[in-house]
């Protein structure tokens, strides 16, 4: 209770603070560390030896956002395919890999633009330089990537339980594997299901390397309580400077993964997005069904490659004020809503007809 109240008051007191200045690693073309813009990635879902469903969803994810994506390589139907997938990928591939150094060699001979592998899961000295051998004759990185739920047996009798410690101690020891065999293109990551343990790991692990980190709370959940999960794991730690690419987990579609941390990133101002729409909560003075409005309209907005900021807002309170601050919206009264553009009131609209106006004129903007 007592790191749960002191993680708490940090997020309080917090100021956004300066990135600290870790090395620059390549996924493809996406820079990870240094002064690169934070990446997004994500997952897919389908079973990847089906190429068809696969390339459909890299296709969806790159869609909605996605620098980087990740697929499991975890069979020997899954690696024959991967060359296939790397092909038609518009986003650099990341191969996941447990266990098997084969099906490792075989994604990086497809031509991946990164594994994730902790070197020593995967048997015997000969394996592992095998491995990075390869990933270095590629000039791939390899992500080790700690998770509570997988850490060494020695190191769980160690401290117990999946603690922060531990999760940093099993980080160190795979990437002391790594540097044995001279291999240094690494990129690191300390998971945990607890999203205090997920803070404290990560920024016990910033403390003790220069390695880029990927930020994730592992395993978060639904897309309601994932999400609120991943945004307060991942965001304090950005808030703290902490994180070079990142990921939220989420038991759903992976696109909503990348809305998710696309979110995350805006929230902080890290990342722009197309459009950014705000709306009131609600309350007893809304005299219009600002939740339909804004339920209607946000999925309509997505699309819309344009640096925006739309606001739909019930009442007259702070409505006139925070539809003036956006570059387009409504604020609504009884029965009708006043259209705001670049701060100026335009025209009264009746309820049924604010969608429509709003997308007729973000259109001419």
């Amino acid at each position: 209770m007592e790191v749960q109240v002191q993680v708490l008051f940090r997020v309080q007191t917090i100021k956004l603070m300066d990135r600290k200045q870790t090395k620059k690693v390549f996924v493809g073309n996406i820079a990870i560390g240094g002064n690169s813009t934070i990446s997004v990635q994500t997952m897919t879902k389908t079973k990847t030896w089906d190429i068809p469903a696969t390339i459909s969803q890299i296709n969806r994810i790159y869609e909605a956002g996605a620098d980087i994506v990740r697929v499991t390589v975890n069979d020997e139907k899954a690696a024959s395919a991967i060359k296939e997938i790397v092909e038609n990928s518009p986003l650099p591939i990341v191969a996941d890999i447990h266990f098997n150094h084969i099906f490792a060699l075989k994604s990086i001979e497809a031509g991946v633009a990164k594994v994730r592998i902790n070197p020593g899961n995967i048997g015997n000295k000969q394996r592992i330089e095998a491995v990075l051998k390869a990933a270095n004759e590629h000039n791939i990185p390899i992500r080790i990537g700690v998770n509570s739920g997988s850490l060494e047996k020695d190191i769980l009798e160690k401290y117990g339980s999946p603690t922060a410690e531990a999760l940093v101690e099993s980080a160190n020891r795979h990437v002391q594997i790594a540097n044995d065999f001279n291999f240094d293109n690494l990129i690191l990551a300390v998971k945990s299901t607890s999203v205090v343990t997920t803070i404290e790991a990560y920024r016990k692990l910033s403390e003790a390397t220069s390695y880029p980190l990927h930020l994730g709370v592992t395993e978060a959940g639904s897309v309601f309580s994932g999400t609120i999960k991943s945004s307060v794991g991942i965001g304090v730690l950005l808030s703290e400077g902490i994180g070079d690419t990142i990921r939220v987990s989420l038991t759903g579609a992976p696109e909503t993964e990348v809305e998710a941390g696309i979110e995350i990133l805006s929230a902080l101002g890290l990342r722009s997005k197309n459009i950014e729409l705000i709306s009131c909560p609600t309350c007893g003075r809304t005299e219009v069904d600002v939740i339909k409005i804004t339920n209607e309209l946000e999925p309509l907005l997505k699309n819309i490659k344009k640096k925006l900021k739309v606001a739909v807002m019930g009442c007259v309170v702070n409505g006139p004020g925070e539809a003036k601050e956006a570059d387009i919206g409504v604020a609504c009264g009884k029965n009708e809503a006043v259209l705001f553009i670049k701060g100026e009131p335009i025209q009264k609209v009746k309820p049924n007809e604010i969608v429509p106006t709003l997308l007729a004129e973000i259109k001419k903007l």
